[in-house]
């Protein structure tokens, strides 16, 4: 017998939980249970706007879906400043946790999360949906071939996009008292895990943001720009932005080879991403013209998030495992590097040493 779908309540009506909301329901191992806002009204026009089955229940607290005993796991799209209070409650609850990004407002409110879903045997992970995509796999096995790739020198990656004028003023990630962190919290943090992914998440040993970040009227971060210093010599740099054209890119330079992805952070086709590689390239020699290689997949990326996730809380449920510990560590890395950023901005671009 095929074990029960996981029963995912989702605390909080963002614009995100629309793309998620729809995830759960493609997912073969996870079902759309329940939707909690601080209204019962508002909950309920969520629900029948992203087409929710009849059977899930609307709430108009959060609380609420953490109080009903079906609810397997919660995804949390509150804004960043909620996640400590949300996560815990919920790890309290006994319910897994799918956690936007970026997860938390500082490394030592996550240690709380982690520590409280260690302590409840929950399962928790954060939302970098491209980490999942068949593509990303596929990537990997490139820089992981020394002959093709070689030893990693160097990685670039940004992720740009223009906020309209309503969003610059009201948008949640725009807010002091909500997100503190701005575009490095949400755009950055996509880069830096890029960056982090293509060093095999080894910690780089210290971070500068250069001085031409852009802040708001209430300090909030529109645009900034940074380097990452490895120990071994390996640099990176990213700029994230709301303020410039859309880019996605990401680029990872070796002694033997290079990939570059034009669209790492949501593929341009659902049901299908590419990339390029080029290996042991002269300038403009015979050859030397990137290969193109085409990524296919049944299930978009969030979907397949979901699902990976649910699989974990299934074999948690039905098995007795353990809760994989692989995914809190990506993020509290993620997270390190994402503060010393902040550090670097807030002490007017000085240089930063990662803490372990």
């Amino acid at each position: 017998m095929a074990p029960s779908p996981i029963k995912f309540g989702i605390l909080g009506c963002a614009g995100i939980a629309r793309k998620v909301s729809r995830a759960i329901m493609l997912s073969p191992n996870s079902t759309l249970h329940a939707v909690g806002s601080r209204s019962i009204e508002k909950a309920a026009k969520f629900a029948k706007e992203n087409g929710f089955p009849e059977s899930a229940r609307v709430y108009g607290s959060y609380d609420a879906v953490l109080d009903d005993p079906e609810v397997d796991a919660v995804y949390v799209p509150l804004p960043t400043s909620l996640h400590a209070e949300w996560a815990i409650r919920a790890a309290r609850a006994g319910k897994h946790i799918l956690l936007e990004k970026p997860v938390a407002l500082n490394v030592e409110e996550l240690d709380r999360i982690l520590d409280e879903c260690e302590s409840n045997g929950v399962q928790i992970m954060d939302g970098t949906m491209w980490m999942h995509h068949p593509r990303t796999a596929k990537m990997k096995g490139f820089l992981s071939d020394p002959s093709l790739f070689g030893e990693l020198k160097s990685v670039h990656s940004s992720f740009t996009f223009r906020g309209s004028k309503d969003f610059l003023v009201n948008d949640i990630r725009v807010k002091p008292e909500l997100d503190g962190f701005g575009a490095l919290g949400d755009t950055g943090w996509y880069c830096i895990r890029s960056i982090l992914w293509a060093a095999d998440f080894e910690l780089p040993k210290s971070v500068l943001a250069l001085p031409t970040t852009i802040l708001n009227s209430g300090g909030v971060i529109l645009a900034c720009t940074a380097s990452l210093h490895w120990q071994d010599g390996k640099s990176a740099t990213f700029h994230c932005s709301f303020l410039v054209n859309m880019t996605m890119d990401s680029t990872a330079i070796g002694t033997n080879g290079t990939l570059h992805s034009n669209d790492f952070v949501v593929p341009l086709d659902e049901n299908k991403a590419s990339f390029y590689t080029s290996q042991k390239s002269g300038f403009f020699e015979p050859g030397s013209k990137p290969n193109e290689h085409i990524v296919t997949t049944e299930l978009p990326q969030e979907t397949l998030m979901v699902s990976e996730f649910s699989r974990l809380v299934g074999c948690i449920k039905s098995d007795g495992a353990q809760p994989d510990k692989m995914w809190p560590i990506l993020s509290r890395k993620t997270q390190l590097v994402l503060d010393a950023v902040k550090v670097s901005i807030d002490r007017g671009h000085q240089i930063v040493e990662v803490a372990a």
